[in-house]
């Protein structure tokens, strides 16, 4: 039987700080995992449109309300209309309240996920804050797009 002698105290720091490490790397790792899961990305609708999600995902659409599209339910809280950046448009249903400041022809992002019926299903609706104001993702994607002013 083989009786091996106490690590020597440079060795033992050594094991310590490998060990600290490790642990610091899986618990960044873990966080770093969660944060991607969680992280609602702009979308526009053409890169919807050309990228459809898989069924179920999360994730934020952002555009200008097509005029003449807003259609109120009498009965309900719900609204349909439809987001463009002036490539592609994609019909949008909601049901809540509106913000004071949704409107046609203004900036709006919603949250919520793509039907298989190509409706996109919102949850949450965010308006523009006033005249000048748009969602910098929103403003970014429309940027690139000819006789646009965003």
């Amino acid at each position: 039987m083989r009786i091996t002698a106490p690590l020597k105290p440079k060795h033992r720091r050594m094991v310590y700080v490998a060990t600290l490490l490790l642990v610091i790397g899986v618990a960044v790792g873990l966080v770093l995992d969660a944060f991607s899961d969680n992280m609602q990305f702009f979308t526009s609708p053409s890169e919807l449109v050309q990228n459809p999600p898989p069924p179920g995902r999360q994730l934020r659409l952002g555009g200008m309300v097509v005029s003449g599209s807003i259609q109120r339910d009498p009965q309900s809280l719900r609204v349909d209309f439809r987001l463009t950046d002036y490539a592609h448009e994609i019909a949008v249903t909601y049901t809540g309240a509106l913000p004071d400041l949704f409107k046609e022809d203004s900036g709006a992002v919603v949250i919520g996920n793509l039907g298989t019926d190509g409706v996109f299903q919102a949850q949450t609706l965010m308006a523009r804050h006033d005249e000048n104001y748009m969602p910098p993702e929103v403003a970014a994607a429309l940027q690139n797009k000819p006789a646009i002013k965003p």
